[in-house]
This record gives C-alpha cells, sequence and structure tokens, in this order.
C-alpha cells in the first residue's frame, strides 16, 4: 500500500503547510480541475479559485488531525471541485441546460462510490495476481495491448485463433471466480 503511505505523507505535510506536499498536490491534481470548470462554462481564473478554495478545505480538514480519507486525494479534489463549481454556476446562473444539477450527488456520496471503485480495482488486480501465468499475460495481450486472437495464437504457442480464444475465455472463467469467491465474500487465501 505504497500508493496509501504516500497520501497520508503528502496530508500530514499539507496540515504543515511543508511548501513540496503543497506542490506536489497542486502538480497531481490542478490539471484535471482546470479541465473540469473549463470544459462545464468557466475559464482559467474560475479553476484557479476552484482548486485554491478546495486547497482551503483539504488544508482545513488535514489541520483537523480527525480527517480520514477513504480515498484518493484526487477523488476527494475533484469531487469537491466539481461541488464548489456547481454550486457557483448554479448562484451565477451560468448553469445553462445542462441539467446536471438535480442529479449531482452529494460529496460524501461520490466519495464512497470512488471509495469503493478504488477498492474494487485494487481487488481485481490483487486477483489477476493470483490468475498467474499464462492466463495473466494472454489476458493483458488482449485487453490491454489489444491484440487479435491470431497474434495471441502466434505468441502464446496455440494452434490456432479459435484455441487462443478457447483459452482467453477459461482464463476470464477462473479470473472470475478468484475474484468473487475470494474477494466478494472477504477470502483471501487461495
Amino acid at each position: 500500500m505504497k500508493q496509501e503511505g504516500n497520501e497520508k505523507a503528502l496530508l500530514l505535510g499539507l496540515a504543515r503547510n511543508d511548501r513540496k506536499a503543497v506542490e506536489s498536490i497542486y502538480k497531481d491534481n490542478y490539471n484535471m480541475v482546470q479541465s473540469l470548470v473549463i470544459n462545464n462554462n468557466g475559464s482559467t481564473d474560475d479553476a484557479k479559485d476552484i482548486f485554491q478554495e478546495a486547497m482551503i478545505v483539504l488544508y482545513e480538514k488535514a489541520r483537523s488531525g480527525t480527517f480520514e480519507l477513504n480515498c484518493q486525494i484526487k477523488t476527494y479534489v475533484y469531487s469537491v471541485c466539481r461541488r464548489l463549481w456547481l454550486k457557483r454556476l448554479h448562484q451565477t446562473n451560468r448553469y445553462l441546460e445542462v441539467g446536471d444539477m438535480e442529479t449531482v450527488v452529494p460529496v460524501d456520496e461520490d466519495l464512497e462510490d470512488h471509495a469503493k471503485k478504488n477498492t474494487e480495482f485494487e481487488m481485481m488486480d490483487n486477483a489477476i495476481g493470483i490468475l498467474g501465468e499464462p492466463c495473466k499475460s494472454l489476458l493483458e495481450a488482449f485487453y490491454l495491448e489489444k491484440k487479435n486472437m491470431q497474434e495471441i495464437a502466434f505468441s502464446f504457442g496455440y494452434t490456432n485463433a479459435e484455441n487462443a480464444k478457447n483459452q482467453k475465455y477459461k482464463c476470464l472463467m477462473r479470473l472470475k471466480k478468484i475474484f468473487f469467491t475470494h474477494y466478494k465474500n472477504g477470502n483471501s487465501d487461495e
């Protein structure tokens, strides 16, 4: 959980007003916030304001000593900025016919959703690790490298594309079984 330790270190640094921590959070998140604001009727100046407000919220939370982040900093910053920006659009009547305001999820629910997805991605990553070879490489070749069955058959030494397709199916079923059996049920031993 190196990522989690790094995130906690950044929050502690932010609470101490450590320049490197602040710069790191800024570098990792500002472009995402700028895109959010500019793509939703805002300007670069608006993005700077919203990001600054979110940093103040995060700073105050980090300084409180009781704040426990249940998702990545990026997820939290995005959710806060999204909420602040929608509120500002609504207040200035720049919220055109988007109609998203009614379907906006409160930040807590948004964060809960992201945290759940992060956990599921970690579980899937662990399941892929348990899956082993050649299944892991075969699925990566198909889904990540976008190779077709003919290329996979050649790379993995299968007699034809149909055999490669059958093997991919077996690997997927095995991955699904590992994921649901061992992780969804809280059973992490193979």
